[in-house]
């Protein structure tokens, strides 16, 4: 005999029902309701006493159908059409934006011979990152086991609800005795749902994990509530994260009776919160890392261009070998070094096209194959990739990126190790997205993946910080993953990485798609200067030692320089000022006037031949279409280049 009259339990599990925040139905074979709870006609909106024993499903379809629910139609046509996908007892699981604004995730199974079973989830607030955890945190709290209440059918019905909820769901007795245990326990642990009396919680979750679960169910049994987390291995080895909630049942005289046990997985939702926490940190370095490269680049933008103009003018004098070329050396390597600071910062011009993923990587294949062990193996795995896969990507930084990752992994890798290059295409629905903070759609995935050395989890934690490696000193800046880090946020994609120690590292990039080849224009070769006048160029930028360096740049090139130290006194010379050869002007200046709407309003007026602009590193988008962007500190060179693609 059972320990509880049915009809008390019944009661309990509806009451506990009633405390979720999911919304819970159940249909008869006939679809007609059997079963629910209050949060069901909250969540759905349905009026105070439509939901009853017996109202057909029908019923529910029409009042959303009427009420435009499922957009426009004949409602008719649309309780029908929902009506016959419902009699095919199919399972389902799909996600539906009510007119207010809502989001509702709607998981049905089946239950055999009797009907179907859904669950109803308002999602909304996990569309917001930082909500997505705390909000889904406390849904996982709240969710207890889904039991129905005053089910005239036998415990076998009680048992196809139970084993369609996506939760471990038991119940143990005053003597710690499991009198039931769901199907989650059987594909977890292999433990015999039928017998449940037998099942031992030590052996199946193993002595470490029972020590840490015992105070819990000890405190249960004395009457409290708790929820608690903490690690476990399965029978197959995978390690999850879960949430364990106790809630203890007592008697009519007080005694405590029993305790159902309800068990969540959060292995995501920990990762999803650990990828926002280092989200937000490098986040917020990458604000420091680019002010101060901002500021940097226009100091060396200073020293480099005069000690290479003190090298030239004194070409014969024997302190230029002896002390400015290596200061200008010197200068020149932080300049590189101020680069890759832009690359974590997110600051980095990116000149983005249509890439062929699949070309790229055979591309990148050729180039680091030298640099490889003999017998270390490196592989491309385009399985997945029937057709060419497009991604909207700076070539040439996705090729120094991956080269960078495939070095990493060769100095991680044994000799005789493997790595290999997997190309898949991708399509990240709203959840997937919200984890790994980038848009839906269409996604290139490029994983680089290795059996080398793996890492630990310190490691893990601070690998894209500027500055940080775990190479000797002298073998490396620390910057390389912070520029992949960045030149990948830039760029609208998403990086992760999943790695142990003894059992290698696979990093994954997702990349936006593109529906195809688009039309490149190619940047003109560098044009030396010419001798002789080439006209007047209006030098504008807010710094006067900047503007000294880059006027003598210009006037190697044959130019007349007008100079302008703010965007509003540059638009009044742009006014007054005829035949105007090159418009040269920095970014972001003092005042409400900045470069790009200086350089807007000469391409829009055509008062100058040719446009560049000229930064430090500006925050946000400092592209303006069709005009050239120079990276401080450049040379006569580059700067001829800019000005010969900035011509209309």
């Amino acid at each position: 005999m059972p320990y509880t009259a049915p009809l008390a339990r019944y009661q309990t599990l509806q009451a506990g029902l009633d405390l979720l925040d999911q919304g819970l139905s159940i249909f008869d074979a006939e679809l007609r309701l059997v079963a629910w709870n209050s949060a069901y006609v909250r969540l759905l909106d349905f009026p105070e006493g439509m939901a009853c024993i017996g109202t057909p499903f029908d019923t529910f379809i029409r009042y959303n159908a009427r009420r435009g629910e499922y957009g426009p139609g004949d409602p008719e046509a649309l309780v029908a059409e929902r009506v016959a996908a419902a009699r095919t007892f199919a399972p389902h699981d799909i996600e539906r934006v009510r007119p207010d604004g809502r989001v509702l995730h709607i998981h049905g199974e089946p239950l055999p011979g009797h009907g179907f079973v859904t669950l109803y989830s308002d999602m909304t607030a996990q569309r917001e990152a930082e909500r997505t955890i705390r909000e889904h945190s406390v849904d996982l709290e709240n969710r207890v086991a889904a039991r129905t209440a005053e089910l005239a059918s036998s415990e076998q019905r009680v048992r196809l609800v139970m084993d369609s909820i996506p939760a471990l769901v038991a119940y143990f007795d005053r003597h710690r005795v499991y009198r039931y245990i769901n199907r989650g326990y059987r594909d977890w642990f292999r433990v015999d749902t039928t017998r449940p009396e037998q099942a031992s919680a030590r052996s199946f979750l193993g002595d470490a994990v029972y020590a840490v679960v015992k105070p819990y169910a000890l405190r249960a049994m004395a009457g409290e509530a708790v929820s608690f987390e903490y690690e476990l291995v399965t029978s197959t080895g995978d390690r999850r994260a879960v949430r364990t909630s106790l809630v203890p049942e007592r008697t009519a005289d007080g005694t405590f009776a029993g305790c159902f046990e309800l068990t969540f997985d959060i292995t995501e939702q920990k990762r999803a919160q650990e990828l926002l926490v280092r989200t937000q940190k490098l986040e917020a370095m990458g604000h420091l890392t680019g002010g101060l490269a901002h500021d940097f680049n226009n100091i060396l933008t200073v020293v480099i261009g005069n000690l290479a103009a003190l090298a030239d003018a004194r070409p014969g004098d024997a302190l230029v070998p002896e002390y400015v070329q290596p200061a200008l050396d010197a200068s020149r390597r932080g300049a590189e070094l101020v680069k890759g600071m832009m690359h974590f910062a997110r600051r980095q011009p990116l000149q983005a096209s249509a890439v062929d993923a699949l070309a790229l990587l055979q591309t990148v294949e050729r180039l680091v194959r030298r640099s490889l062990p003999e017998h270390l193996e490196l592989v491309i795995d385009a399985a997945g990739a029937a057709t060419p896969l497009w991604a909207w990507i700076d070539p040439s930084q996705l090729e120094q990126a991956l080269v960078n990752m495939i070095l990493n992994a060769r100095d991680a890798s044994r000799p005789d190790g493997r790595i290999t290059l997997r190309l898949r295409p991708v399509v990240l629905d709203a959840g997937a997205a919200a984890t790994l903070q980038t848009a839906t759609g269409e996604h290139v995935r490029i994983d680089v993946e290795d059996n080398g050395a793996g890492m630990d989890a310190h490691t893990l934690a601070h690998m894209f910080e500027p500055f940080f490696t775990t190479k000797q000193p002298g073998l490396g800046t620390g910057l390389g993953m912070a520029m992949v880090y960045g030149f990948i946020k830039q760029s609208g994609g998403a990086i992760d990485v999943h790695s142990q120690p003894g059992r290698g590292t696979t990093i994954s990039l997702w990349l936006p798609a593109s529906g195809g080849v688009e039309a490149q224009r190619a940047m003109p070769a560098a044009v030396p200067a010419e001798a002789g006048w080439r006209g007047l160029a209006l030098l504008v930028d807010d710094d006067a030692q900047v503007r000294r360096v880059i006027r003598r740049n210009l006037l190697e090139l044959g130019y007349s320089v007008l100079e302008a130290d703010n965007g509003a006194e540059a638009l009044q010379l742009l006014t007054h000022t005829d035949n105007i050869a090159l418009l040269l002007s920095d970014v972001v200046m003092p005042g409400s006037v900045d470069g790009r709407e200086v350089a807007r309003a000469a391409r829009a007026q055509q008062r100058a031949q040719a446009v560049v602009l000229m930064s430090g590193n500006a925050p946000g988008d400092l592209q303006v279409p069709g005009v050239p962007l120079l990276t401080k500190p450049f040379t006569t060179a580059q700067l001829a280049d800019a000005i010969e693609a900035g011509r209309p």
